[in-house]
């Protein structure tokens, strides 16, 4: 009996290791890797900043200007904008380009920060123009043009009201 059900187990997980592994490549290249960010117009929290994909950019609030606390299980779930070796970050429409530098992670990889805060994909995005991850845990929200963290939806009136966690 018990040889049946290791039989059986042993399997299921061995999928269930090799897709999370899947998810986690496609997030990853999901990334921009050149470095450029520019703005795009998200009709919940106005103009805020994306990659050059598209792909909605966050803050995370624990992070310090150029230092993130976000690496190993984190970083899988909350990709670091990362640039290819020799790039330099690139403003791209609406971004400003006097607040784009970079930052060496603890790995080694050079981060792209604007106004010296570190910047990130989210997981949950699956394409553009998604901000799935805006308020996690009280600690990720996008970003706006001035590289300030946006806590709030923009109201149709032009005033800001409350938006709720990601999840709930």
């Amino acid at each position: 009996m018990r040889s049946r059900a290791i039989r059986w187990i042993l399997p299921l997980l061995l999928v269930l290791v090799a897709g999370v592994g899947v998810a986690m490549a496609a997030t990853a290249s999901m990334s921009s890797k050149n470095g450029t960010v520019k703005t795009a117009h998200s009709s919940k929290y106005g103009t805020i900043l994306v990659a050059s994909n598209g792909m909605t950019l966050y803050r995370y609030t624990p992070d310090k200007k150029n230092l993130s606390m976000c690496s190993g299980a984190c970083a899988s779930y909350w990709p670091p904008l990362v640039l290819e070796a020799g790039a330099k970050p690139t403003a791209g429409s609406g971004a400003t380009a006097s607040l784009l530098r970079t930052m060496k992670r603890s790995n080694g990889a050079m981060q792209v920060t604007y106004g010296g805060w570190p910047l990130y994909t989210y997981a949950g995005d699956k394409k553009a123009g998604q901000t799935n991850g805006q308020g996690f845990e009280k600690s990720w929200y996008v970003v706006g043009t001035t590289g300030a963290l946006v806590k709030s939806a923009v109201s149709s009136s032009g005033g800001t009201t409350t938006k709720k966690s990601a999840w709930g």
